[in-house]
């Protein structure tokens, strides 16, 4: 990896600028998974920056932040199967 991120090839930089705001979007969606339109929406969003991130490269930030994503979107959906459960 590089010190100097400004010296990275611009597409390089976007993917990894992408791939960290995937995996914090995939944090946030964990966070926001008691209100569903919240987590669904950070959750997608963590998904798609994530893929658009490991087109360019292979990316391990990326992989975490698609997982964590993922994770949230579960969350998300046990959260309302069980409030339209218990409701």
């Amino acid at each position: 990896m590089q010190s100097d991120f400004d010296r990275l090839d611009p597409e390089l930089r976007i993917a990894r600028q992408f791939a960290i705001a995937s995996a914090a979007f995939g944090v946030i969606s964990l966070c926001a998974g008691i209100v569903p339109a919240c987590g669904g929406i950070t959750s997608i969003l963590g998904i798609i920056l994530g893929l658009i991130s490991l087109k360019t490269e292979k990316n391990k930030t990326a992989i975490a932040g698609i997982g964590i994503s993922i994770l949230g979107i579960l969350i998300t959906f046990v959260y309302v199967i069980v409030q339209l459960y218990f409701k």
